[in-house]
């Protein structure tokens, strides 16, 4: 995924749009899975068509999700889509609007909560599952002295390179450096 594939959220209404399990969830299964009809979320969530249905349009309101009429067989079936591959925002986009801060930071702990809902998932399956997967599910977490440009420049790279990260040398350079906790989990987990 690029740069250019994701969606920087400036707009609180949007991250407000986000801000809902159904809604952050209704995502993640166009993200996993593509486009699909209401009938088809509503299945892949356990939710009620109707329930969907209304999600979506809000999803729709805040230009995160499109209806997608190239792939209806007929004029009743209705497709939908992301409009963006991802989305980002930067809570400190938001600290000059007391309303928006709040939007964004109640985005992020919904963001953060769906995170780890995800790896409770893995961990609470069942033996056949972890058996099959093996050694492949994994996490990571080291702490660093970070100045907040490091810290972007470590964001934008893969897990692969924490521990490079975790074992270098601190530079002498007279800049302040903060511990910083970085986590990653890699699991199979269902949208």
């Amino acid at each position: 995924m690029t740069d250019r594939d994701v969606r920087h959220v400036t707009d609180s209404r949007v991250l407000a749009a986000l801000a809902h399990p159904l809604r952050r969830r209704l995502m993640d299964v166009l993200k996993v899975y593509g486009p699909a009809t209401v009938g088809l979320l509503a299945e892949r969530t356990g939710q009620a068509p109707a329930n969907v249905s209304h999600h979506l349009k809000m999803l729709a309101a805040a230009d995160l999700v499109a209806e997608a009429p190239d792939l209806a067989r007929d004029r009743r079936e209705r497709w939908w889509r992301l409009r963006d591959r991802g989305v980002r925002w930067s809570n400190a986009d938001f600290d000059s609007d007391p309303a928006g801060r709040a939007v964004a930071d109640a985005a992020s702990s919904l963001n953060l909560d769906r995170h780890v809902a995800l790896v409770r998932a893995w961990h609470a399956a069942g033996d056949d599952a972890h058996a099959a997967w093996g050694e492949g599910p994994f996490s990571t977490d080291k702490w660093l002295h970070l100045t907040p440009e490091e810290l972007e420049q470590l964001g934008h790279e893969v897990i692969e390179l924490f521990a490079r990260w975790a074992d270098r040398a601190v530079p002498d350079d007279g800049h302040r450096r903060e511990p910083v906790f970085l986590f990653a989990h890699g699991v199979p987990a269902q949208p």
